[in-house]
């Protein structure tokens, strides 16, 4: 690692109460104007005011006291590294209060942070540009100078002036729009005072958009806007963020504290979406939904997206993380409430099943590994936050919250949250004080529970054995580390405070026992339970730990998969954790390729979309073999029951996951050559290209994918969003060579969004064997212009994890880590030693099991004897 640069925050002799902002974005030559004067308190006599500023040139600054003379700043000492300017004054500014007026100047960048620039074409064919922003996690300071820290707290009044054919928005309502004195094809449009607030979660958007409304049942004005000419495509993402705010108000007992919300689409917008407060931000696919073209997955992701934004509304934006290093607990618990959210709005997505299969197996398989990181992590310099925004902040977060709620219960754990934000509100708080807030409504020990979840990394395997006395069965529960590589033998092994839950086959819905394993080993006894009854650990799947049973607890559980007394989410668990105990070589692949095979009878989608992916992930290794034409017959015949039963046409009274179970399985079938299912696939893509038959949106995906014919000339035809994506993420599934280099040609091209190239370079790498090697190679080629384009953001790290964890060659890790030695991307950094753990482990595994998995599919195929 490279020295940590010593970062210092802000003094704190001078803060700010309220910002007067007004800034006057030029669309044409891309710049801004900005006058900034802020209320500020002096606590202690200083010469000198330090700032946070970036990319803006300071014109003049000079400081008012209260009922004194103006003291013009003499010099502006900037420190780039740092961020910071310095604002140099002739005399002593004295304490008390006094107005700081800044006059400055800067760019629209069109790097998808600060004040930027996102391009949008007008329905005549224009191209013009809007001016949008993005500042968590430090970039406000790219739009004016500030005290750019979450725990610096103000009021803002901002002005912005704009050409009068154009929409402005802001955190908070329009008071009032008047023509601009001096230009009169510009108009002044000034928002009310918001409330007090941090800097990272203002926002203000000018541009062309139109827009659908609705009022929330508490009396709150909600508005989706929407590119124009494409208001009905906001129409999905209003009704939920109509239902949510009433949900969230409901479970927190606190209002929604302003008057009203917008959601807007951003063209050009690098995360998901952006919770400032009053005005979220979106990518067009997380929110614009065409009632005829769109999916059933992109649905419902835009349903948890939303949901995810307006949690925020309250949890980080009404009461905030204090600093960076409790950011986790922001997202984590956003990620987690989104899905209590959409369950409450659309209970038949069944999405806490697809939690577990989301967010719950994904954390596990990272944190897993010797490169994962606690969930807090300290953060000093704020360019360390980038790479915190992972899936252990977001996923595992998650996780261990939906754990800590079974372990408290809904009632109480509703209980202190309010106490939580009624305590904060617009004030900075820490884990800690949440902690503290749900021990005092639970009264359990939270905080010593919690922090061993989330102050050291990696989580346990429970090893499970059992024995029956008389009407009684003893378990025998022991903890240690789990660890990708397989067990290793610690001294110094962590421990975890580990709530266990047990049901048995009487009813597996219901849980007959707690207990809370705070010692490496325990025993425990259950009472009056039937010799032939089997005991599930874990019921649920809720625990973020992975389980061992004994081979007798195993075989006992393995009929509940077949006849389906398992519930879903616990027949997925059972066979996520086989498979990750195979890949640290505690079992062998072969035992987890004969559990696979008892999910023929499998109704449920998210558990298919498990074994999809699992099997997608065995696939991918075993195509570094000669026999990997064998496991793609095993995919089929798994597939194939099930890809007959659904057919291609969707039935009546069919819901939301026949729709996704459709598409997963028949894109599964294709993809691992099965012939009916390919040739169907070209016949109906013939047809929807010729017009004669347009495909059903949730098929797109996979048929087009399966018949490319040129997809390239529809995607300069498509135009909305959702279905461009799904074009660049088909077009990178397709093997020939010269075609695999058109389409990471194309990625980098005009034709294909900035935010979007990694999920088509990514498409190409997840595709075949060539397609891995092409993208690694791709991406080694260009990686200046790559680097340069997402610098430091988080998408530079899910291109690097998209293009190099495939890899099952030991010497393909030293390629990756001297490629990144000599390139630099400190915000992939981790990402890197993960890549390159995890193509080691892919070669140990494949080295370790790939002829006995050769053998048994050969076996498979023996006739009888």
């Amino acid at each position: 690692m490279p020295e940590r640069r010593p970062f210092v925050r802000l003094p704190t002799d001078v803060y700010p109460v309220n910002y007067g902002l007004r800034l006057k974005p030029d669309l044409i030559d891309l710049t801004f104007e900005g006058k900034l004067e802020a209320a500020v308190e002096v606590t202690q006599g200083t010469n000198q005011i330090v700032m946070n500023c970036a990319d803006i040139d300071i014109i003049t600054a000079s400081f008012v006291p209260e009922g004194g003379e103006e003291i013009n700043a003499t010099g502006f000492n900037y420190q780039n590294e740092d961020e910071k300017v310095t604002l140099c004054f002739p005399s002593i500014l004295q304490k008390g209060s006094g107005s700081l007026k800044i006059d400055f100047v800067g760019e629209l960048n069109d790097k998808m942070k600060g004040f930027y620039r996102s391009k949008y074409t007008t329905p005549s064919g224009e191209n013009r540009y809007a001016a949008v922003t993005q500042f968590e996690a430090t970039d406000a300071r790219r739009a004016f100078p500030c005290w750019d820290e979450p725990a610096i707290k103000a009021t803002f009044d901002i002005t912005l002036i704009i050409p009068k054919d154009r929409i402005a928005l802001s955190n908070m309502n329009v008071v009032d729009r008047k023509p601009y004195p001096e230009d009169h094809s510009l108009v002044e449009v000034k928002f009310a005072t918001t409330p007090i607030m941090s800097t990272y979660l203002v926002a203000f958007v000018i541009g062309e958009y139109d827009f659908v409304e609705s009022q929330s049942s508490d009396g709150v004005t909600v508005r989706v806007y929407t590119p124009v000419g494409k208001a009905e495509q906001g129409k999905f993402a209003l009704e939920v963020a109509t239902k949510t705010l009433p949900f969230y108000k409901d479970y927190f007992s606190v209002p929604y504290p302003l008057p009203k919300i917008d959601l807007i689409a951003i063209a050009d917008f690098a995360a998901g979406a952006m919770e400032n407060w009053g005005l979220v931000t979106y990518r067009e696919t997380a929110l614009l939904i065409d009632p005829k073209n769109s999916c059933a997955s992109s649905r419902q992701w835009v349903a948890l997206v939303v949901g995810h934004e307006l949690a925020h509304q309250w949890f980080g934006n009404l009461v905030t993380m204090e600093w960076w290093t409790h950011l986790w607990l922001n997202e984590g618990f956003a990620s987690w409430i989104e899905y209590l959210c959409v369950d409450h709005c659309f209970p038949e997505y069944d999405i806490w099943t697809q939690f577990v299969s989301a967010d719950y197996t994904r954390a596990l398989d990272l944190d897993a590994l010797d490169n994962s990181h606690p969930i807090e992590v300290d953060v000093g310099h704020p360019s360390e936050v980038d790479e915190i925004f992972d899936a252990i902040s977001y996923s595992k977060g998650a996780s261990v919250i939906r754990m800590l709620h079974n372990y408290i219960g809904d009632e109480d754990f509703r209980k202190g949250m309010n106490a939580y934000l009624l305590k904060f509100q617009h004030k900075n708080a820490s884990t800690e004080d949440l902690w503290e807030c749900l021990e005092q409504a639970s009264g359990k020990p939270i905080a010593a529970v919690m922090n061993s979840w989330t102050k050291q990394m990696g989580f346990p395997i429970i090893v499970v054995d059992q024995e029956q006395h008389g009407s009684d069965r003893v378990l025998k529960i022991s903890q240690k580390k789990f660890c990708a590589s397989g067990p290793r033998n610690d001294e110094n092994c962590p421990n975890w405070m580990v709530p266990i839950s047990i049901c048995t086959s009487e009813d597996p819905s219901c849980t007959k026992m707690k207990v809370l394993l705070d010692q490496p080993e325990t025993t425990v006894n259950i009472t009056n339970i039937a010799p032939d009854h089997w005991l599930k650990i874990n019921p649920g799947t809720v625990g973020f730990y992975r389980i061992q049973y004994s081979t007798t607890m195993l075989e006992s559980l393995l009929p509940g998969i077949r006849d389906l007394t398992l519930l879903p989410v616990d027949r997925l668990g059972l066979q996520n954790d086989l498979f990750s105990l195979a890949r640290a070589g505690m079992i062998s692949t072969v035992e987890v390729l004969k559990v696979m095979e008892a999910f023929v009878n499998e109704p449920n989608y998210t558990v298919w979309s498990d074994l999809s992916c699992n099997l997608g992930v065995l696939s991918s290794l075993l195509s570094h073999t000669d026999f990997h034409e064998d496991i793609q017959e095993f995919i089929r015949d798994l597939f194939t029951p099930i890809g007959m039963k659904l057919g291609w046409d969707s039935k009546t009274g069919e819901g939301h996951l026949d729709a996704l179970l459709r598409g997963l399985v028949l894109g599964k079938l294709g993809k691992a050559g099965h012939k009916a299912t390919l040739e169907e696939a070209r016949r109906r893509f013939k047809e929807h290209v010729e017009g004669k038959q347009t495909l059903p949106a949730d098929l797109r995906s996979p048929v087009s994918r399966l018949a490319f014919l040129d997809s390239l000339e529809l995607h300069k035809q498509a135009d909305m969003q959702e279905e461009k994506n799904r074009i660049e993420r088909v077009l990178g599934a397709i093997p020939a060579p010269d075609l695999i280099q058109r389409v990471l040609n194309f990625a980098l091209s005009e034709e294909v969004r900035p935010q979007d190239t990694v999920s088509v370079i990514g498409g190409v790498a997840g595709s075949s064997k060539q397609g891995r090697k092409a993208a690694w190679k791709f991406v080694k080629d260009n990686w200046e212009e790559l680097h340069n384009r997402y610098q430091g953001g988080f998408l530079i790290s899910r291109l690097i994890k998209l293009t190099a964890d495939g890899f099952a060659i030991d010497k393909m890790a030293a390629e990756v880590k001297s490629f990144f030695e000599s390139h630099h991307a400190p915000a992939a950094e981790r990402t890197v030693q993960q890549c390159c753990e995890n193509i080691l482990l892919n070669a140990a595994w494949l080295k370790r099991d790939a002829e006995d998995i050769h053998q048994y599919l050969l076996q498979r195929k023996a006739p009888p004897v």
